[in-house]
């Protein structure tokens, strides 16, 4: 079962898709939007939710004030489940006026290569058996997009190298949860100076 955790939907259940999809651990969620919030990198923010399966990435943070969130997922049943979501958290907006979502049923590359900048905070949580050239891929065409210090979340399986960075992203640290790998990283346009390393 997969939950909203904090903000106007906490606790809201969301659905799933049967197959295709490897919803992120409410436990990395959580470490996930606490290291967010203790950042300021989610209220008012634009927000780029990539293979978003089940949408709970991105609607974690349209629950805790994101401004606008984009779900981008290929597959139509779970884009399907997306829309379901969606349509669930704005029914528990009450009082609250909810933000922008938008469900992209396409590819990451094609949304990417059409898609307007702005972006403050981008999760990318592809299949572990995405490709790393297709990763790098899909990190070149996100780098022009992102917003100064934006910062980006890439999932991948404990077993996966590090990310190919291009250039507009730089690393922050890695933090392991059992299979599952996060690495942090923020963008940097050319003005600004590249992120300090962080300690493990």
């Amino acid at each position: 079962m997969t939950r909203i955790i904090a903000g106007f939907a906490g606790s809201l259940t969301l659905a799933v898709p049967r197959s295709g999809t490897r919803p992120t651990s409410d436990r990395v969620r959580e470490a996930i939007f606490s290291a967010l919030e203790a950042r300021d990198a989610v209220d008012g923010a634009a927000v780029l939710d990539l293979y978003a399966g089940s949408g709970a990435l991105g609607l974690e943070a349209a629950s805790r004030g994101a401004a606008e969130v984009v779900l981008v997922e290929k597959a139509r049943p779970a884009a399907e489940v997306c829309r379901r979501n969606v349509a669930a958290l704005a029914r528990a907006a009450r009082g609250v006026r909810p933000p922008r979502i938008r469900v992209e049923a396409r590819s990451v590359a094609s949304y990417l290569e059409s898609a307007a900048g702005g972006v403050d905070l981008a999760f990318i949580d592809p299949p572990y058996d995405l490709g790393e050239v297709e990763l790098a891929r899909d990190l070149s065409l996100l780098a022009p997009l992102l917003a100064d210090a934006a910062t980006v979340v890439v999932e991948r399986s404990s077993r996966s190298p590090e990310p190919a960075w291009p250039d507009g992203i730089e690393p922050e640290r890695r933090r392991d949860y059992g299979e599952t790998t996060l690495w942090w990283a923020a963008a940097t346009g050319p003005d600004q100076p590249a992120p300090p390393s962080q300690p493990e």
